[in-house]
């Protein structure tokens, strides 16, 4: 048996890092599999039951890094409190860092023509790379100690090298000898301390900005952990109390009063009003509510009192399921992000090989050693691996967060890849492009109607299938009393049998009655025939061996799916339904919303045909349905879409959630999973791109150190930048 551990982790300041920690406990014992995600500040691990989570701990240490486990019912800061946190901490070393290597940078632009110049540079320098800068130095030892270097190895080696090329050379020529304003010294020596103060000013500030980008990029779980009640108003002996949401229980009984949350979900009682769900389901209409609707904590309630009988509470609620989601999905890792972390993995040591090289190099042809210092500075400064580490996780982590606020949940990085090749979505009609709350249509029989009605709504009580609610409520309404039902049994795909006050009967399609042996079906043939012609869904009634009638129930085409097979088609994606119903149903709710094709009469068990057909024959699939009868298509599918409620937000079939039963959330959910990953292509390329052309540029001589310190900075900050493009998509 396995379990997944979750372990914040501190220390990490690039992608290598994230990759080194990945392998180091995928190598213990008792682990299966880890992911650690350098944007999440994150680690999971798939153990055994025998793993041991200390020496874990211990292995992690090693190599400088330290991992803390997160228990399920931990209260853990949230990730943009802990970025927020980390941009105070840094904007503090930049002012700090800052005002003294403007004073290192006016003293060397004047240049140092007294005496006490140049060791005023020393100083403030020092205090600069040693004080400010001190976290790269710290990290920079671990980092070398277990043999294992990262980013701020190069930060620490470089300025390190800046700053103590300057002391020996000021040590060594002495003040007086260092004259100009181009550093020279008499014997053709360089100084180089505004570089180095500079650097660390600069890297500082980068660390900034990214540390507020990444906290931006990170905020929709914090917005979603906002969304809770306070307080619940709780009933108890004909008395309110105000009390904390988590004090609540199962079987309690809360009020909540008009402009209140609801505190936890559940069932209402009593009274009615309107509820808005838009945190939920990222729609804006509210959504009216009468004893027995279900209710979902966060939502708003708008004008009327209800009383609602508590159900789930604290992290079993649906808007803890929906966090849980989209965390699942900010830490787990894209298919294109494995060639970033090989990447990442040998960038480091390969990087410090170069610029030993660039300075031998430089060595050797000039035998100048200040401007070999100053280019194998810039080879380590800017080489800095961060943008690439950065280019997926943060895409995904605003991708998934944006889609949780529009009702949409991702539950792995893996849907953003599959999406962007879907060329052909398949929709379960009910439910989907038809609103799934069906009811009583037209009916025939030559029996008594109220008889006939009786028996049909008796046995379909014994279902929950929404025809079978149809007809039942339909009953009801016309004020019909039901009877006893016994040995009721569902016949998938076709009908439902079973005894009315002992007399054995069946509805269902024609050929339920086939298999029974009833011999009157083809008398009722055209009469089914002349019904079904409608659109609506129909099938026979019968008891005693003999069809005894016909019954439809009425499910009307949703408003926004013509629009969404429409949005579709302008993606070059082909639209296919699926449908129980016959060809003559299906063919004209195919007409109405525009579906290039259909296939009616499909047992739930032949989607998954249909599936794999489409997909041998080379399409790229994405279903949608409902998550119940449609598990077998969802999870066969490329893309499995299910359509969720607020209690089954965590169906287990598929790879997306969709919140709504709205066909256009199928659209935006593609669109978006197209454009996000449309971002961490563009992220990775420039990654890539700056790293190939930044590295020889500053191995030749082309960059100064101070330029490739602003490069390097920024460059994650614009890979974040980039992702955050992705919080303004609208459907």
């Amino acid at each position: 048996m396995t379990d997944t551990i979750r372990f914040d982790v501190e220390g990490m300041t690039c992608a290598s890092c994230a990759v080194r920690i990945e392998r180091v406990l995928g190598k213990q014992d008792g682990v299966e599999s880890a992911i650690v995600n350098f944007a999440g500040q994150e680690a999971r691990a798939t153990v055994s039951d025998d793993a041991d989570v200390d020496a874990l701990r211990a292995a992690v240490s090693r190599i400088g890094y330290e991992i803390v486990e997160i228990g399920p019912d931990d209260d853990r800061r949230s990730l943009s409190e802990r970025y927020d946190d980390e941009a105070r901490f840094q904007l503090r070393n930049v002012i700090g860092a800052g005002a003294l290597s403007l004073v290192v940078m006016a003293l060397a632009m004047v240049g140092p023509s007294e005496p006490w110049n140049p060791w005023v540079q020393f100083v403030l320098t020092t205090i600069v790379v040693f004080g400010f800068g001190w976290q790269f130095h710290r990290a920079a030892w671990k980092q070398i100690t277990s043999l294992s270097p990262a980013m701020d190895t190069l930060i620490s080696i470089g300025t390190v090298a800046a700053w103590g090329y300057s002391t020996v050379v000021l040590l060594t020529d002495g003040a007086e000898a260092i004259v100009g304003s181009d550093h020279s010294a008499a014997g053709g020596s360089f100084v180089f301390f505004e570089s180095a103060a500079m650097i660390i000013t600069l890297i500082l500030l980068g660390r900034y900005f990214e540390a507020r980008a990444k906290g931006r990029a990170s905020d929709a779980i914090g917005k979603l952990g906002e969304l809770g009640a306070k307080q619940a108003r709780l009933s108890r002996n004909g008395t309110e109390e105000l009390v904390d949401p988590l004090e609540l229980a199962p079987g309690n009984v809360v009020i909540v009063l008009p402009g209140e949350k609801v505190p936890a979900d559940g069932t209402v009682r009593s009274g009615s009003s309107s509820i808005d769900e838009s945190m939920l389901t990222g729609e804006s209409k509210a959504v009216d509510k009468e004893p027995g609707s279900a209710a979902y904590a966060g939502t708003v309630n708008q004008d009327g009192r209800l009383e609602i009988e508590v159900e789930h509470v604290g992290p079993n609620t649906a808007l803890s399921q929906i966090m849980r989601l989209v965390e699942d999905a900010q830490a787990s890792k894209a298919p294109v992000q494995r060639l970033a972390d090989r990447v990442s993995g040998v960038f480091v040591p390969a990087v410090v090989v170069i610029a030993l090289v660039t300075l031998v190099a430089w060595l050797v042809a000039t035998g100048d050693a200040g401007e070999a210092v100053r280019n194998a500075v810039a080879v380590l400064i800017i080489a800095c691996p961060c943008a690439l580490g950065l280019a997926t996780p943060t895409a995904i982590m605003v991708g998934s967060g944006r889609g949780a606020e529009l009702g949409i949940l991702y539950k792995d990085a893996e849907v953003f890849e599959r999406a962007h090749d879907v060329d052909t979505v398949v929709f379960d009609k009910t439910g989907t492009l038809t609103r799934g709350a069906m009811t009583l249509g037209a009916f025939a029989t030559e029996e008594d109607e109220e008889r006939f009605l009786a028996f049909a709504a008796t046995l379909e009580s014994a279902s929950e299938h929404p025809i079978a609610r149809a007809v039942v409520l339909g009953a009801e309404e016309r004020g019909i009393d039901l009877a006893t039902v016994d040995g009721a049994e569902a016949v998938r795909g076709r009908g439902i049998v079973g005894s009315v006050d002992e007399t054995p009967g069946a509805a269902g399609r024609p050929a339920l009655f086939e298999e029974l042996g009833y011999g009157n079906i083809d008398a009722w043939r055209s009469k089914y025939d002349d019904v079904a012609a409608s659109g609506n869904t129909t099938f026979m009634v019968g008891w005693g061996g003999s069809v005894r009638g016909v019954v439809s129930v009425a499910d009307s085409v949703r408003e926004s799916s013509r629009g969404a097979v429409a949005d579709l088609h302008a993606m070059d994606v082909e639209t296919v339904m699926l449908t129980g119903d016959t060809s003559q149903s299906a063919e004209i709710v195919s007409a109405t919303v525009g579906i290039d094709r259909f296939v009616a009469e499909v047992m739930p068990a032949d989607k998954v045909g249909v599936v794999t057909d489409l997909q041998g024959s080379g399409s790229v699939v994405a279903f949608v349905g409902d998550g119940i009868n449609d598990a077998p298509a969802l999870t066969a599918a490329d893309l499995g879409m299910a359509v969720g409620s607020g209690t089954d937000v965590a169906i287990e079939a598929g790879n997306v959630v969709l919140m709504t039963g709205d066909p256009a959330a199928s659209v935006s959910a593609i669109d978006l999973a197209r454009q996000t990953f449309r971002v961490i292509r563009q992220n990775l390329f420039w990654a890539f791109a700056y790293n190939t052309a930044a590295i020889p540029l500053a191995a030749l001589g082309f960059l100064n150190p101070m330029i490739a310190a602003a490069a390097m900075a920024f460059s994650s900050v614009s890979v974040v930048t980039n992702s955050l493009r992705l919080r303004r998509y609208e459907r």
